[in-house]
């Protein structure tokens, strides 16, 4: 990982970004047709910090809840999955955010979600009130496009963070483009685009892309961010693509290698939380110095692992037999397939079936 033998950090990766409780329905259908719900968490930042720090790995989460019940549940949970939490703070004055949300794909026209986090006491984060001490002791900061969206404050925050400055850790940046996030009159893809450039591993959607920029196509998506050291293109069923940039040393141009991995055969059962997965997958490996091939399939692995149980978050598979897979030829990676409880069937046999 570029400057990480260098560096000495407290933690290995500092997630920032709102956690919300969401209130996962308890069967399919509309929203004014569901009966109940059950209280889980959800935020794109703490979701990532919950899957390294069950991969073993020093994570912390540094966000903003109210002095609520909301709030205490949050903080309880996360630090459950062995994350610390000591950098939160409470807002007495502003709740925790919450949300709803129909139990089909987010991707299909019957998905729906109710957000009620205007207001939220993640939303007043700024530059003045974020522990800039926690935010940058780390090996790797790791932010997303949701923060800025949230205010004017937030974004300033992730402007401040992205900036240059001495010593500053590596910057994994996750577009994850929400346009209805954005207020009115604010040019969300532009100033999603800006901060891209401004990061240095940025994870992006190649639909995400070409909804907000423009542009589509791996090659053009490279030319729209030049700037960050890698680059991976997640291109759904299809796999991902990742530039990185190789040489440009004693004067050189520096140039990108660019490694495809194909995408796993898995049973889905719900389609929630596996970007935010992937991205931890991939941290986890670029925090152990594995190559980008096995980088991007370990991200493909812990991805697996959340669209195979109902929620947003689950343990990842035992490191042990992650490594083994990502080490398989590709034809055999090719042939494997993924079902529920595949993380903690007793043998390599029962965990995977070909296809």
């Amino acid at each position: 990982m570029p400057g990480s033998a260098a560096r000495t950090a407290t933690a290995d990766v500092v997630c920032l970004g709102e956690s919300m409780v969401t209130f996962l329905p308890s069967q399919p259908g509309r929203l004014a047709d569901v009966p109940s719900f059950g209280r889980g968490i959800g935020g794109a930042e703490s979701n990532v910090a919950c899957a390294l720090a069950a991969a073993g790995h020093r994570a912390k989460w540094v966000g903003r809840v109210g002095a609520d019940g909301f709030g205490d549940h949050l903080v309880d949970t996360i630090a459950g999955y062995g994350v610390d939490t000591s950098a939160v703070r409470r807002d007495p004055a502003r709740p925790t955010g919450i949300y709803f949300r129909t139990a089909t794909d987010r991707a299909t026209d019957t998905h729906e979600v109710a957000y009620y986090r205007a207001g939220s006491a993640a939303s007043a984060m700024s530059p003045r009130n974020v522990p800039y001490e926690d935010l940058l002791d780390t090996r790797v900061l790791h932010l997303s496009g949701i923060t800025a969206a949230l205010s004017a404050d937030c974004l300033a925050l992730l402007r401040d963070l992205t900036a240059p400055r001495e010593g500053r850790p590596l910057i994994s940046f996750d577009v994850n483009h929400r346009p209805g996030l954005w207020r009115d009159g604010e040019a969300g893809p532009e100033v999603l685009l800006d901060l891209a450039r401004r990061s240095d591993l940025v994870f992006v959607g190649e639909d995400e892309a070409e909804e907000a920029w423009g542009v589509h196509g791996t090659e053009a998506i490279r030319a729209a961010l030049p700037e960050p050291d890698v680059l991976v293109v997640k291109r759904g069923s299809d796999g991902v693509t990742v530039f990185s940039r190789t040489g440009g040393t004693g004067g050189g141009t520096a140039e990108d290698t660019v490694t495809t991995v194909p995408s796993l055969h898995v049973d889905v059962v719900a389609a929630v939380g596996a970007g935010d997965a992937f991205a931890a997958g991939f941290l986890s490996a670029t925090l152990r110095g594995l190559p980008v091939r096995d980088r991007a399939r370990h991200g493909h692995l812990m991805a697996a692992a959340v669209l195979t149980v109902p929620g947003d978050l689950t343990g990842p598979p035992p490191r042990a037999h992650a490594d083994r897979l990502a080490a398989l030829d590709d034809e055999a990676w090719g042939t494997l397939r993924l079902g529920p409880g595949w993380t903690v069937a007793a043998g390599a046999n029962e965990e995977v079936r070909v296809t």
